[in-house]
């Protein structure tokens, strides 16, 4: 009886010890843990002087913590009307905040947006509350392929820290994304899926002036993760592709003369800078390399003493 009555005060001894140490699921959120998501939205310039919009209407934010898994997804936040935003209002830095969201404490790898559900018209599909508009207020219907159904999908690693919050600032890129299809009457205007995500406290931006001796009516700095950058980045793209595109983010040079590259993962880049007489891209000007950012902020002032020539 003593042996039983002994076994029994161990066993009670270890449940209480178990229940009482602390939690070692590392913030994944295994106890219902959670934590705030700040979500923003950004977006690098297009090079047409005539475009002055570019719309889209998102109904549904979704996350997804696998890479892989593309059926285990969370909704964040359903609209009852949808966001409507202009992309092209969010450049050099400039951003909207889409939402704070409380989720699951833990490692997430993908965020989507849901749009409206594609429509036919004369054939060609258009995404309904996604459109372009130009300089003379006309406007064009934006097809998102896939956008209603699948979603706009942006791949990349946050973590939802227990009890805090992590900001994320995702970058549309519609230099990459934006695309032109067709001529005259079979002209159509189509978002493909280039979405970055950005860690904001991972990142910083790459700034400054840039003074050069040129004819080009526009000059476009493009920051090239360090080595990525080749010759071959300013050949004609195929028809629905664009120019430079292994370059990271970009920024037009402003009237003033200044450039902001936002929202860079801390690391080495190589900023190329290129020449445009209004839209039509003209040539490489020039590189500067091995630039390095560690930091929020830095800057890099490009003059005829260190643009490096192209070969």
């Amino acid at each position: 009886m003593m042996k039983y009555f002994l076994t029994l005060i161990l066993v009670i001894a270890t449940l209480i010890a178990t229940a009482c140490s602390p939690s070692n699921d590392n913030g994944t959120g295994a106890n219902g843990d959670t934590g705030t998501l700040i979500l923003k939205l950004t977006d690098a310039p297009v090079d047409s002087e005539n475009l002055t919009g570019v719309y889209i209407a998102i109904n549904e934010i979704m996350v997804n913590k696998s890479t892989s898994d593309d059926t285990n997804w969370t909704t964040v936040r359903e609209y009852d009307e949808p966001l409507v935003y202009n992309l092209l209002e969010l450049t050099n830095g400039n951003f909207a905040l889409l939402g704070e969201f409380e989720l699951t404490a833990g490692q997430y790898n993908q965020i989507r947006f849901l749009l409206e559900i594609q429509e036919h018209g004369n054939g060609s599909p258009t995404t309904p509350g996604s459109y372009v508009e130009f300089s003379d207020e006309t406007t064009e219907s934006l097809f998102v392929p896939s956008g209603g159904q699948t979603g706009y999908k942006a791949v990349g690693a946050f973590e939802v820290p227990v009890n805090g919050e992590v900001e994320v600032t995702v970058d549309f890129n519609l230099r990459k994304a934006l695309n032109v299809t067709g001529q005259g009457n079979n002209q159509r205007y189509i978002l493909k899926p280039t979405l970055r995500l950005i860690v904001d406290s991972q990142s910083g931006n790459i700034n400054g002036t840039i003074t050069l001796e040129t004819t080009y009516t526009n000059i476009v700095i493009f920051a090239y993760e360090n080595g990525d950058w080749d010759i071959s980045e300013v050949e004609d793209p195929l028809e629905g592709e664009s120019r430079f595109p292994n370059a990271v983010t970009s920024s037009k040079m402003s009237g003033e003369g200044t450039y902001v590259l936002a929202y860079l993962a801390y690391g080495t880049y190589d900023l190329v800078l290129a020449g445009y007489n209004d839209e039509i891209f003209g040539g490489v000007l020039g590189v500067v390399s091995d630039v390095i950012l560690d930091s929020n902020h830095t800057i890099v002032n490009v003059d005829n003493d260190n643009l490096e020539p192209i070969p």
